[in-house]
């Protein structure tokens, strides 16, 4: 009997050289240290880097001669591989840092692909709560038990000061001042930024600290505002979950997680006439291209109550008129 043949091995992906590589180190390195940026991200990085780099070297290009061509050639591959066009984008964003870095350092006389952008991604605008869903879901949390006080609170919180999720698993209790209605908390790249918050949170707040946060503290102190049923610091995890929980419990309609609390905050912040710089300054974004996108989502609020305005006031004027037609007949 004839034996199959074997399919022939596929190609090794051709690796990056040692001197490119200890540059790519390098960079991850002294950005990591002077953006704070995350692991995850740095990790992100490095991976579209790597490819970027491994296919250069499978077109035998050297990476520090490569031009705005074979970036587009990779783009074009990507695209072709059906890679979603935010994450083609990102990629050309990594990759111009690292070219950027490369011609600041010494290593390129003129940044390659200056001015070379990514396929433009089509806006997605974040889904929002109306005012009467927000209030259904923070009046879940109607109980008396210390678990209960915790969960109102943090529902008060995360809607009236628009904050993050890792914010509020990683605020102290020293961190917040009832009196003057504040928050310090720890935002992106760990810059410190202070949340502000009506009489509703503050109350609530209030109410856990005094009847609630005393009864989940274990024996040894521990900083964190918001506890777990053990007494240690309630996780970002956890308070997921329990936002989840009460939107079930409330009957809400849509998938809420707390950074929609964050969405809501923000247009309602908008619907009600506050200016764009003041939201981006409670938001804590750093530009204020990042907070623009919450005027498209009041924009298109108003376009659609004027659409279903003007539907109404046709319906309306199609009776009246079947009316007097029915009015003239008889």
């Amino acid at each position: 009997m004839k034996a199959k043949a074997t399919p022939p091995a596929a190609p090794a992906r051709p690796e990056v050289g040692a001197a490119v590589r200890d540059l790519l180190e390098r960079f991850l390195s002294e950005r990591g240290a002077a953006r704070n940026l995350s692991p995850f991200t740095l990790r992100n990085y490095r991976s579209d880097l790597v490819d970027f780099l491994r296919v250069l070297a499978g077109w035998e290009v050297d990476p520090l001669g490569a031009g705005r061509g074979d970036l587009r050639r990779y783009l074009a591959l990507l695209l072709g591989k059906g890679v979603a066009q935010a994450s083609v984008t990102r990629k050309v964003s990594t990759i111009r840092s690292f070219y950027r870095y490369l011609q600041d350092d010494g290593k390129l006389a003129n940044d390659p692909f200056y001015g070379v952008s990514g396929p433009r991604a089509p806006q997605r605008l974040p889904h929002v709560l109306g005012t009467t869903d927000v209030e259904r879901l923070i009046e879940a949390a109607d109980g008396s038990e210390p678990a209960a006080l915790r969960d109102r609170a943090l529902l008060e919180l995360l809607y009236a000061a628009g904050l993050r999720v890792s914010e509020v698993a990683g605020a102290d209790a020293a961190d917040l001042d009832l009196r003057n209605r504040f928050i310090r908390v720890r935002g992106k790249g760990k810059k410190d930024r202070v949340g502000v918050f009506g009489g509703a949170a503050a109350a609530a707040l209030e109410r856990y600290q005094r009847h609630g946060r005393p009864r989940l503290a274990a024996a040894a102190a521990v900083p964190a505002l918001f506890l777990n049923r053990f007494g240690g610091r309630l996780g970002a995890r956890s308070v997921q979950t329990i936002v989840g929980r009460y939107a079930k419990k409330a009957g809400l309609p849509v998938a809420v997680h707390p950074h929609l609390l964050r969405h809501s905050f923000a247009t309602h912040l908008l619907d009600g006439g506050a200016d764009l710089r003041v939201v981006q300054e409670l938001l804590g974004h750093e530009s204020p291209n990042t907070t623009q996108i919450y005027t498209h989502v009041t924009e298109t609020r108003k376009r659609r109550g004027m659409d279903e305005a003007f539907e109404e006031l046709g319906r309306i004027e199609a009776e009246r008129s079947r009316r007097r037609r029915t009015s003239e007949a008889t």
